[in-house]
């Protein structure tokens, strides 16, 4: 169990009050209605502030005030709902609230199914039954009876049966009790109120059927759920809780110098205790405990465990690394960039627990059915044992599809149905349906570099109509590079670069990047430092620059200093450039977004003759970006940058239509050219270009009212707006970045474009698996509720099928969303590498 201070608030005097937070293993609760008795359980306890009962990971995390409870009436509370706490770890009254995050218990522990009291209990039941039905139907000379109570016989098969219910039903009485104490109408009142009842009118036989199967029912339901919970154990286990670090002795007297380095000793730590800005040491074949830059020595490291890429990853001074990733052959010392709490591997821990614990449509409709359904059963069971003998005197017989049945009035037929009717009022299988494959389809896309953040996203992308992607980043690598300088008049390649470079400087496009680059190959250097820096959204940058003294700097800039732009074409054509000439296409025709050649009024005439005829056309249609550099009067040239198509990107959209998305459309605020060349590439259905970040989200929206529900693919900051507009925002390359891991319904956490058929075809199978488990309960229900009546159902029918069966099967059915693994071309794994 673990306690910690996890908020502050005002009191009402003014004064500081403390609640504390405990953390529990529950792993008995593994459905709503079991996390629903906890609720109202712990709704009686005094001091009791918030309880949020997770029974997918068997967890209860309760809030408190420390002055009107302690943590072992909260545990009191669960253990007299029924639900033993079987631990955690223990933490004191003074925690801090930095505590909040680094203990308690994420999910319950492994249980001991087959072994646990009650599994002993429930054998030695189930010993009972058989030796009683061999004394009362085969060994019949020797069930002699051996006692009688208020008159009544009771035989050797009898006493077995009773033991029977002694051992295997009492445990079940017992929830029972528990159930109607907390006023919870579930299967454990509905079951212990039947084995009372047939024992107290002296159906022995039936109590004890009843008492062991249900038992083994429920240790079946345990074990399935334990295995589900694996696949989350699983995850835990994949950040070590050790580190080894290298911390300084002290035997040095000399002072360190900043940026001198210290001799330091290998000391091996929790990992919850290594700070930010220390360094640890990573050998051949051990996991990378926490997030960190590599400062020292290099090696392949597999990175699937966050981003599902199976491939490892060459990793150097420099590069960042990610705590869970195992390094495959080399040394590494990483300075630690994030604590054990913060890692990417634990935020994505957190969101996964946290996708569990948010009900889908499906699961809020399944409950509120519930909550009908089994009063509505009750009743009928009720008047199914009431009814019939009081109507029928004689038999009756009828025919049913060809069959004779007989309706006998006799109370202790019609008691027997209406026990059955019991079994089958429980809901359990229908409720779990739609959480255990949830659980099952989240926790199987995280192990594959997915992270989904609730299950309505899950049910969401598997029926999207249109999946909308950005560009850069998404469809292309993002690793923008200049080919083409094209300076015009006087200028030369040197000039253009060095004022396109200088603004560049100061922006953080990937654009800038990529002409500092150039810059620097080129050997140009002496950057000027521009003032009055101004991001045009959208379009470009503008800022002042001191040319004084420097061939290409304007006659008019009386103190040295002029406003220079660098951006799209469109940016100097509202500075009053005319470009229709560089616009214009090799056959005569001209770009769509000009008049045709005519010069509009106030456009700067000395240009016109600055780029050849077609040029810049030309370059829009091999694919390329451009941007041009000069002033509000004169033009240096422009500079043509490309990104390189991922080599996965077209196989996803041809599998995505395979899989049956009708529209893929790429959004992008690039060229018209460009935008073009990209899309003929990867073969979306449409594109649309030259887009502000508010153009984005008026696409979505025309997307959404033309052909329905929209999945938008970016990189989670640019494309914001868009992704929340959408149904489903989906960001790649997440693996490094907070604000895609915070803002985004859904994360690839590696740069693959190709985990989006995956994504869609995981989410659609999720779907199917949710509709087959509740429709196949529903019916299974109805069909043994349809037979009670005419006698064609036994108590042990009920539960075996209707209970038990029924359970194992949504949760067998739930397990084969494990099974849909990511696909990809051959070629597109090699150039992704």
């Amino acid at each position: 169990m673990s306690t910690e201070a996890d908020a502050t608030r005002e009191s009402d005097g003014g004064g500081q009050r403390r609640e504390l937070t405990a953390r529990l293993a529950v792993p008995e609760m593994d459905c709503p209605s079991c996390a629903g008795k906890v609720d109202k359980s712990l709704g009686r306890v005094d001091g009791v502030v918030d309880a949020d009962l997770n029974p997918t990971t068997g967890t209860a995390t309760v809030t408190y005030d420390p002055d009107r409870a302690a943590e072992a009436d909260v545990v009191e509370a669960i253990e007299g709902a029924g639900y033993e706490v079987t631990g955690g770890m223990d933490g004191g009254d003074g925690a801090t609230e930095s505590d909040s995050s680094a203990g308690g218990v994420n999910v319950a522990p492994p249980s001991e199914v087959w072994t646990s009291p009650r599994a002993k209990k429930t054998w030695l039941g189930a010993v009972f039954v058989a030796l009683g039905l061999s004394f009362e139907f085969v060994l019949t000379g020797g069930n002699a009876a051996v006692a009688s109570v208020l008159e009544y016989p009771l035989h050797v098969a009898d006493l077995l049966f009773l033991g029977a219910v002694a051992v295997s039903g009492v445990p079940v009485v017992r929830s029972g009790y528990y159930s109607a104490t907390n006023r919870s109408l579930d299967i454990d009142l509905l079951m212990g109120t039947a084995i009372i009842a047939a024992t107290g009118i002296g159906y022995f036989v039936e109590a004890a059927t009843l008492a062991v199967l249900f038992s083994i029912a429920e240790l079946l339901e345990d074990y399935a759920m334990d295995r589900a919970r694996d696949s989350l154990r699983e995850l835990l286990e994949l950040s070590p809780d050790e580190a080894t670090v290298v911390r300084d002795t002290g035997s040095s007297e000399t002072p360190r110098a900043d940026g001198e380095a210290v001799d330091g000793a290998e000391v091996t730590v929790d990992a919850d205790d290594v700070a930010v800005g220390e360094t640890v040491v990573v050998r051949p074949g051990d996991k990378i405990p926490l997030d960190g830059t590599v400062r020292e020595g290099g090696s392949a490291v597999d990175e699937s465990p966050i981003t599902g890429e199976s491939v490892p990853v060459d990793k150097s001074e420099g590069d960042e690394v990610y705590a869970g990733s195992i390094t495959e052959d080399g040394y590494l010392e990483v300075e630690v960039t994030s604590t054990a709490g913060d890692s990417t591997l634990s935020r994505i821990i957190e969101m996964v627990q946290g996708a569990q614990a948010k009900q889908t449509e499906t699961e809020q409709f399944v409950d509120r059915f519930a909550g009908h359904y089994t009063p509505v059963v009750v009743v009928l069971a009720i008047l199914t044992a009431a009814v019939p003998p009081l109507v029928i005197g004689d038999p009756v017989t009828a025919g049913v599809a060809g069959y004779e049945i007989a309706f006998a009035g006799d109370w202790g037929t019609w008691f027997v149905r209406g026990l059955t009717l019991l079994v089958i009022a429980c809901p359990c299988a229908f409720v779990i349906s739609t959480p255990v494959s949830v659980v099952s389809g989240v926790t199987s896309a995280a192990k594959n570099g997915v992270l989904i953040k609730g299950g309505n996203y899950l049910e969401a992308m598997g029926e999207v109509d249109v999946v909308a992607v950005d560009k850069t980043g998404t469809l292309t690598k993002g690793e923008l590079a200049v080919t083409d300088v094209v300076p015009v008049g006087d200028t030369d390649e040197a000039t253009l670069l060095r004022r396109a470079a200088g603004l560049e400087r100061r922006s953080e496009h990937p654009i800038a990047d990529a002409i500092l680059a150039r810059a620097d190959e080129a050997g140009v250097g002496d950057l000027p430092e521009p003032t009055g820096f101004e991001s045009l959204t959208g379009r470009g940058i503008r800022g002042e620059i001191d040319v004084s003294g420097e061939a290409g700097g304007s006659a008019d800039a009386s103190d040295g200093s002029e406003t220079y732009y660098v951006g799209k074409p469109a940016l100097f054509e509202e500075l009053g450039f005319d470009l229709s000439r560089a616009h214009a296409a090799a056959d005569g025709s001209s770009d769509p977004r000009t008049d045709g050649g005519v010069a509009p009024e106030g456009a700067v005439e000395a240009v016109e003759a600055t780029f050849d005829e077609g040029t810049l056309a030309a370059l829009e249609r091999e694919g390329k970006t451009v941007v041009l550099v000069g002033t509000e009067t004169a033009l240096l040239g422009a500079i043509a940058i490309a990104d390189e198509v991922r080599p996965a990107s077209r196989w996803a959209v041809e599998r995505l239509h395979a899989l049956g998305v009708e529209h893929v459309v790429m959004l992008t605020g690039d060229n018209e050219g460009t935008a073009r060349a990209i899309a003929e590439q990867v073969g979306v259905d449409e594109y649309r270009a030259e887009l502000l970040p508010d153009e984005k989200v008026a696409a979505v929206e025309e997307l959404q009212a033309a052909s329905g529900e929209v999945a938008m693919v970016g990189d989670g900051i640019n494309d914001a707006p868009a992704l929340a507009t959408a149904e489903v925002g989906i960001a790649m390359g997440a693996a490094g970045t907070d604000t895609a891991l915070e803002t985004a319904d859904i994360a690839l956490m590696g740069d693959d474009i190709g985990k989006l058929p995956y994504l869609y075809d995981l989410s659609h199978t999720a779907n199917g698996v949710i509709r087959q488990n509740v429709w196949a309960s529903l019916a299974v229900k109805a069909l043994l509720a349809i037979g009670v009546p005419l006698g064609l159902v036994s108590v042990a029918l009920a539960v075996v099928v209707g209970d038990m069966g029924m359970s194992l099967g949504v949760t067998g059915n739930a397990m084969r969303l494990a099974s849909v693994d990511p696909e990809r071309p051959a070629d597109a794994a090699r150039d992704d590498r």
